[in-house]
């Protein structure tokens, strides 16, 4: 073979050997951006974290996560388990993003639950409602506004008279007097979240403690969109005994009687029933 050939066939070899390595070393170098882009895209998907705490829902917590992957497909779902003996953890398994278990405090499954969140926009929800069509659509809204630091929705029990002076007469006090329980839906930046330190651990009272908490750091606002409540507790324990209880609870604690004694009252007009 002629030297001039075999020079160029190793020049050639050589060449090859070089733009293997450079396309080796590039796609070394470029791998990074590709888990950038796709936490971005991770980061789009998850903007939204729905923390749903949970104690022995077993009856409840399979259709209403069907029914909130149905309502809010796009947003991340975490369970947060108080300790459920009935089967909910396994229930739940494969029906919501991430589950969390802590022990059987409202406060802490919530807290427990947001930080194992990814979202933005952290909506806290309870297992035993039906939300309103374009829910996120309603809470991208309300949150486009920059000084928004939350917001929550309008509830609606069943049909009845009992039921619509209750919801009613809940909505303006609570606008009066900025008390919103965990039925409402309260929905809050992270940043704003971490920064009020997540819901207190008190016995009772936690969501009203945190709503107050939210409205010192910006405008909160609510949605015209209702949350249908389930009635449950309204049946269990009696439709006017459980509204002059929380009438009574919530005059007692806006005059500052501290939230352990209104565990106690509670536990003693609605539990011991």
């Amino acid at each position: 073979m002629p030297k001039a050939l075999v020079g160029e066939i190793k020049r050639r070899s050589i060449a090859d050997a070089v733009s293997v390595e450079s396309s080796t070393v590039l796609a070394k170098m470029r791998s990074p951006d590709r888990h950038l882009a796709d936490d971005s895209e991770k980061s789009v998907r998850t903007q939204f974290s729905i923390i749903v705490p949970v104690f022995n829902e077993a009856l409840l917590i399979r259709p209403f996560l069907l029914h909130l992957r149905e309502r809010a497909p796009e947003a991340e779902i975490v369970v947060a388990d108080g300790g459920s003996s009935d089967g909910t953890v396994n229930l739940a398994t494969g029906l919501c993003d991430r589950l969390v278990r802590s022990e059987p405090n409202r406060a802490i499954q919530m807290n427990t639950g947001a930080r194992a969140a990814r979202g933005e926009i952290l909506w806290f929800v309870h297992v035993d409602v039906e939300l309103p069509l374009g829910c996120l659509d309603e809470i991208r809204r309300i949150m486009d506004e920059p000084n928004v630091v939350g917001g929550y929705f309008r509830i609606r029990l069943p049909e009845g008279l009992v039921y619509r002076l209750t919801d009613s007469f809940a909505h303006y006090a609570g606008v009066l007097l900025r008390m919103r329980c965990g039925d409402h839906g309260i929905f809050c930046r992270r940043t704003v979240f971490l920064d009020i330190g997540g819901f207190p651990k008190v016995p009772l009272m936690e969501d009203v403690e945190f709503f107050r908490q939210l409205h010192r750091r910006g405008r909160v606002t609510y949605s015209d969109k209702r949350i249908l409540v389930s009635p449950r507790r309204y049946e269990a324990i009696g439709h006017m005994r459980l509204t002059l209880a929380y009438g009574f609870i919530a005059m007692l604690y806006i005059f500052g009687v501290p939230t352990s004694i209104l565990a106690s009252i509670y536990k003693r007009m609605c539990c011991d029933a």
